[in-house]
């Protein structure tokens, strides 16, 4: 070799980082004349580093020797670095002797540095064809640089724990065109290269289903350890980063089972970024998966119980998974009847009766709508009381109500307005926190959650306010049964204070669509129209479906010790339908009959917090009820007093929140269930 020219050599690195802006890699005809120049030129490096002259050894950390990798030309020259220079990359070299002298620091060779500032270069100068693979290259590194493998590693605090060389061996390093047999080769081997520092883990997966179909079939798109672990941000297995990318790549493959994974609590709150619940890994195993009917298999028959035991554990050793579990169905889905009939007529049954209440009562509110704004227009509305027009008992009853103060009519009592109130805030707490899990994916429902700090936190809220809301349930219906009780002798089940549905309640709902079509004029309703009907008994209905399958999914321990394991995916779906269909109806439906007709407006109507109607408002809207009370002679025992001024703003502040909750709510479902700001 020729003793260095340190100028030749710099020239030589210049031209390399020239040419590596303007057209790649390739080295130019200039720099390589200028590497021979130096001596340093790669034929000149080949002659003793090819490995044909024994094994060049240098200075280890520990004080020992190491030896040099061997570089093979003819590998070399395929490579994707076959026109650059040595020292292009070997900067702490610059003098040919033996052994060499180097740069204070000993720089060696950092492809990280190096394929950054090209790439960097590349997009800043927006070379053309190149920005692309820079910008490619510049996010691997980067994903490297965070990633486990460029830690130090423990031994040798000077090397990282893995490093480019060790995976790519950059003297020999290509990539074959996708597509190609070669690239199929290349793929197969992934294994083989993890597996030099990885040995008990590739060796335990080359036994697993994955590892079977790869290395005994050659199937290139079984799952290997790039897969799972990801070529460049090789991240620690216990990190939350590491088993929520984990779980979203088994659902690359296998996509059917991933959808009704992710739509099962486990799913859901893996879905909305917590880690705390089973994901694929934690029933299947990892490096060791095999399908459910191997007898090894963590999820086949006779060791499902004990895996998820694993989770559910109880305390002091007593397991709350019992024989229930074994035949839940966490792949159950509603499309396929041959495997799963019972969920299958389930969610048919629910989508069912969804459509067919949604189909009634939403063109029972366009039409009332529409007559109540064609009347208004018209001028038919008829809010004052006409003395002219009334009977003489009528008349004797406003000409006393216009000598005192402004009287109203009591509709409902102190108890029933504190219930409400209660009811209302329980249910919103309810949807707030359900559909939150239900729409995981949207990007509201992970706002909410992290506001809640966890799906643990919103699920206890959501159960408090479960147990709040069945709690009133029960308290009304025994403050109704002793109602009851004390007037049993002058109560009439199918009367007019009863919210048992009668033939009025037909009548009057055929009379309603009558007036809706300019058919017939608006009927007289008494105390409970057939609409308030409906929402009171929807209710118990509510309590029985919600509730019941709720109280199956808070306590499932409990449930599987009695019951097969199939009623939870029932339970499921009849708990998330259902609430679906409350969370909408009373946000739509509801809303619409007490506030937002155009008789209504403008919102709210603060009966329900005041408890009184004005006596107009009273006749318009119970003019049954109103006729026979004047008829018996027993309004007066309904009048009271009108609320006051601050009391009734409060109501109507009040009710307007609630208002604004419901309807953002009823947004939040709406992006959920047309899927858009997903994340």
């Amino acid at each position: 070799m020729r003793s260095n020219s340190l100028a030749a050599w710099l020239m030589a690195v210049a031209l390399h980082v020239a040419a590596g802006i303007s057209g790649g890699f390739l080295a130019t005809a200039a720099e390589k004349d200028a590497a021979a120049q130096s001596g340093l030129g790669n034929a000149a490096c080949l002659s003793c580093h090819d490995g044909k002259k024994g094994k060049l050894q240098v200075p280890a950390a520990d004080g020992e020797k190491r030896a040099l990798q061997a570089v093979a030309p003819e590998q070399f020259a395929a490579s994707v670095h076959a026109d650059m220079e040595c020292i292009a990359c070997h900067l702490e070299i610059h003098d040919s002797s033996t052994p060499h002298k180097k740069t204070l620091g000993e720089n060696r060779p950092d492809c990280v540095k190096c394929h950054q500032t090209l790439g960097e270069a590349a997009i800043r100068e927006k070379v053309a064809g190149e920005r692309r693979r820079f910008r490619l290259v510049t996010e691997s590194i980067e994903s490297y640089r965070s990633s486990y493998h460029a830690r130090p590693n423990q031994d040798d605090p000077t090397r990282a724990n893995a490093s480019c060389n060790d995976c790519h061996n950059v003297h020999s390093f290509k990539v074959p065109p996708r597509g190609s047999p070669a690239r199929t080769n290349w793929h197969l081997g992934i294994p083989d290269l993890c597996g030099k520092c990885h040995t008990d883990q590739v060796k335990t997966w080359g036994k697993s289903a994955h590892g079977r179909e790869m290395k005994q079939k050659h199937n290139a798109k079984s799952a290997d350890c790039a897969d799972c672990h990801t070529a460049h941000k090789v991240v620690n297995s216990s990190s939350n980063a590491f088993k929520l990318a984990v779980t979203a790549g088994c659902g690359n493959c296998h996509e059917d089972a991933y959808e009704s994974y992710r739509a099962t609590y486990h799913g859901k709150v893996t879905t909305l970024g917590f880690t705390y619940t089973a994901k694929c890994f934690d029933c299947h195993g990892s490096h060791d998966v095999e399908p459910s009917k191997n007898p090894k298999a963590r999820m086949h028959p006779e060791n499902r119980l004990e895996s998820c035991q694993e989770c559910h554990s109880g305390k002091k050793d007593v397991p709350l998974a019992t024989a229930g579990f074994v035949s839940f169905s966490p792949h159950g889905n509603s499309h396929d009847y041959a495997a799963y009939p019972e969920i299958w007529l389930t969610t048919k049954f629910m989508i069912a009766l969804l459509a067919g209440v949604f189909a009634f009562f939403w063109a029972h509110s366009m039409l009332w709508w529409y007559r109540e704004y064609a009347d208004r227009r018209q001028g038919k509305n008829r809010w004052h009381i006409r003395t002219h027009e009334l009977p003489k008992e009528e008349l004797a009853l406003v000409e006393r109500r216009a000598e005192g103060p402004v009287r109203h009519v009591r509709r409902f009592g102190p108890a029933w307005r504190l219930a409400h109130l209660l009811f209302a805030i329980s249910v919103m707490t309810l949807v707030l926190t359900g559909m939150s899990a239900f729409y995981a994916e949207t990007g509201w429902a992970k706002a909410v959650m992290a506001a809640f700090n966890g799906p643990r936190t919103a699920g206890l809220v959501h159960r408090v306010a479960a147990f709040t809301m069945l709690g009133i349930f029960f308290i009304h219906l025994i403050a109704v049964s002793i109602n009851i009780a004390r007037r049993w002798k002058d109560f009439k089940i199918f009367g007019p204070d009863s919210f048992v549905p009668n033939w009025k309640d037909m009548h009057d709902m055929i009379g309603m669509f009558k007036w809706f079509v300019g058919k017939g004029p608006r009927p007289a309703i008494e105390r409970w129209s057939y609409w308030e009907k409906f929402d009171y008994w929807a209710v118990f209905w509510g309590m029985a479906i919600i509730g019941g399958s709720g109280m199956m999914l808070a306590f499932p321990h409990v449930v599987a010790a009695y019951a097969p394991g199939w009623v939870f995916n029932i339970a499921a779906v009849v708990h998330g339908e259902e609430a679906f269909l409350a969370a909408v109806f009373l946000f739509t439906v509801h809303f619409f009959n007490n506030h937002f007709r155009p008789d209504k407006l403008p919102p709210p109507d603060v009966v329900m917090f005041t408890g009184t109607q004005s006596l107009e408002e009273f006749r318009h809207e119970h003019a049954a009820q109103y006729q026979r009370l004047v008829e018996t002679g027993e309004l007066e025992n309904y009048l009271v007093d009108a609320p006051s001024r601050p009391f009734t703003l409060a109501s109507k502040i009040l009710g307007l929140l609630l208002i604004a909750f419901g309807l953002s709510l009823l947004v939040m479902i709406a992006i959920g269930f047309f899927g858009g700001d997903s994340a």
